[in-house]
């Protein structure tokens, strides 16, 4: 039985894209159906791993009208705030646990400035981390991302043990949970069942064959 009857939102990540072929590659997942673009940006700091930052960001938001979900993986989101929302960030999602927010009234403030730039604020945790870390600034976002894998690198395997932490998120928080990490048809819907109402997924979209096939069994998979 799921924990919650939102529609499910699918949103693929850039980061498993083909980024020789980076316009094709969005317009591609844009007409099959997805319904945000989902953008790791890493700092090599906070994770092991670089991504890339508000120059792609912006090149990507000429080709496209999806709206655009940002997950900054970086020490110090304070500091670059600016140029992801003049490069056409409509939903930024930060890490509890980084740095430069460590201080909860920075955070609070931080979060709440976002929502006054008309972006959608969002705060998530890595797999080791308790959600009850999220529990203070439930009223101060409207997405809550909880990693199904360690965040830094594409590719891995679903973490099982996080189903649980995403159905304790849906006892206390009513806006969209997301998942990130290891998602698949058989992953989706142990996600949907908890109560996740939004998958990022990036090898099960961007390395199939067919792109509309893939988004729409992960989602009938969340929804079942």
């Amino acid at each position: 039985m799921r924990m919650s009857r939102h529609p499910v939102v699918i949103a693929p990540s850039l980061l498993a894209a083909d980024f020789g072929r980076l316009a094709e590659e969005v317009k591609a997942v844009e007409q099959a159906g997805a319904d945000w673009l989902h953008l790791d940006v890493m700092d090599g700091h906070f994770v092991p791993n670089i991504s890339f930052g508000p120059v792609v960001i912006e090149a990507v938001r000429k080709v496209t009208r999806m709206p655009f979900d940002a997950q900054l993986m970086i020490e110090h989101p304070e500091q670059y705030t600016d140029a992801f929302v003049k490069a056409g960030v409509n939903h930024l999602t930060v890490h509890v646990e980084a740095e430069g927010l460590r201080d909860p009234n920075v955070l609070r403030k931080y979060l709440r400035d976002l929502r006054k730039r008309g972006v959608m604020p969002g705060l998530s945790v890595k797999p080791a981390t308790p959600v009850e870390a999220l529990r203070p600034f439930v009223d101060d976002i409207d997405q809550l991302l909880v990693m199904t894998v360690e965040p830094g690198f594409g590719g891995q395997a679903f973490l099982p043990a996080m189903v649980e932490k995403i159905r304790e998120c849906r006892q206390w928080f009513t806006g969209i949970i997301s998942v990130d990490g290891g998602i698949t048809p058989q992953t989706a819907k142990l996600a949907g069942q908890a109560g996740a109402t939004m998958l990022v997924a990036g090898t099960s979209i961007f390395r199939q064959p067919d792109y509309r096939a893939a988004i729409a069994a992960l989602r009938a998979a969340a929804a079942s």
